[in-house]
């Protein structure tokens, strides 16, 4: 339990760091449906491992009513976690989330079906997934990765990259940690813009070498 109050402190701590509209401790406490919701799981969670019988599952039911937020007992959170304006947040039993981890309303940590055992997603450590995005399934989110805004993400994704889409593809990965202060979900990338921009600079070339021949073929 010693660790339970812990980690609720270190979830407080993340609240006042990464929302700037978060002016004192007391405010979150009282006023944060997202926190309401980690903390009445932190709580299930701990009677969960207990293998306390029907009370986790009430608990987080009783969370679910008050916040809009639903996290199943038997998920395993790390310390330092945020859910911004949560409501419609689902994560489910098996999923793993890592520490400093960011999620915005209406995101899923879900499975693909009705498969048994390990059948939810694995966070890595400094995570942000955008507002709407689902990821499911088995599988493997790595450190400091960004997931655009209603991004679909059905395939693991290596550390320090940056999804969008649907389904989710890797339109950046930079192979080194990421700054702090880059790991929202505004700072993504738009890889059709981006090819627009390239084809519009080889349009630019080619009207160059039209209007002067004979500067393109000099030596």
């Amino acid at each position: 339990m010693k660790q339970v109050f812990h980690s609720i402190a270190q979830d407080l701590q993340a609240v006042l760091e990464r929302d700037p509209a978060a002016t004192s401790r007391m405010e979150v406490f009282l006023m944060y449906s997202g926190f309401h919701a980690l903390l009445t799981h932190r709580l299930a969670h701990w009677f969960w491992h207990h293998k306390v019988p029907f009370l986790p599952r009430f608990i987080s039911q009783v969370g679910r009513w008050l916040t809009g937020v639903e996290i199943h007992p038997g998920a395993t959170i790390g310390s330092g976690f945020f859910i911004d304006h949560g409501m419609g947040v689902v994560i489910g039993e098996t999923t793993e989330i890592g520490h400093h981890v960011t999620l915005f309303q209406g995101v899923t940590l879900g499975g693909t079906g009705k498969e048994h055992g390990k059948r939810h997603p694995t966070l890595g450590d400094h995570v942000v997934i955008g507002a709407g995005a689902k990821i499911l399934g088995n599988i493997k989110i790595g450190d400091y990765v960004k997931v655009g805004a209603n991004s679909v993400v059905l395939r693991s994704v290596p550390s320090n990259s940056t999804v969008i889409g649907i389904p989710g593809k890797v339109v950046k990965s930079v192979g080194v940690h990421m700054p702090e202060e880059t790991m929202d979900h505004t700072n993504i990338p738009d890889p059709i813009a981006e090819r627009f921009q390239a084809m519009e600079q080889e349009l630019i070339e080619l009207r160059k070498k039209v209007d002067n021949p004979e500067h393109s073929h000099s030596p």
